[in-house]
């Protein structure tokens, strides 16, 4: 039988929507695109970096309530609201997941609301970080 683990942050923006911040189905876990909104102040930063540490931390802690982690992430999905935001946001992204090396797409669309100005979506498989890798670099 699949077991099927539906996570809600509390935010109202999932009530009003329906969705859940994190669906796990047995090892595969799905984030939903999250933004850098604090959920105890539910304040959003002005600065860029400031509103990604936050989404981090969003995620963080909803993969730990299924008992994973960033380094369980396989695959990334980066929405950045203005373009000139782009290196210095994927500089961050790319300590985050220095060494898990997931599968990334980076965009830039109009997000949600103005406020927002990046938004992170996240596919996990729980164990995926003590699993053997085998790295392969194409043309060589």
């Amino acid at each position: 039988m699949t077991d099927i683990i539906k996570l809600k942050s509390g935010s109202v923006f999932e009530e009003k929507a329906s969705y859940s911040r994190l669906v796990a189905v047995d090892n595969w876990i799905y984030v939903s695109n999250t933004a850098g909104r604090n959920p105890h102040t539910k304040l959003i930063p002005e600065d860029v970096l400031e509103q990604a540490h936050q989404v981090f931390a969003n995620i963080e802690a909803a993969l730990a309530a299924v008992d994973a982690s960033l380094a369980d992430v396989v695959c990334s999905r980066v929405f950045i609201q203005n373009p000139e935001d782009v290196p210095a946001v994927m500089e961050l992204i790319g300590v985050k997941f220095r060494g898990i090396d997931p599968a990334c797409t980076a965009t830039c669309p109009p997000l949600g609301s103005t406020v927002y100005k990046v938004e992170l979506e996240v596919t996990a498989y729980r164990g995926a970080s003590r699993a053997t890798v085998q790295t392969l670099t194409l043309g060589q």
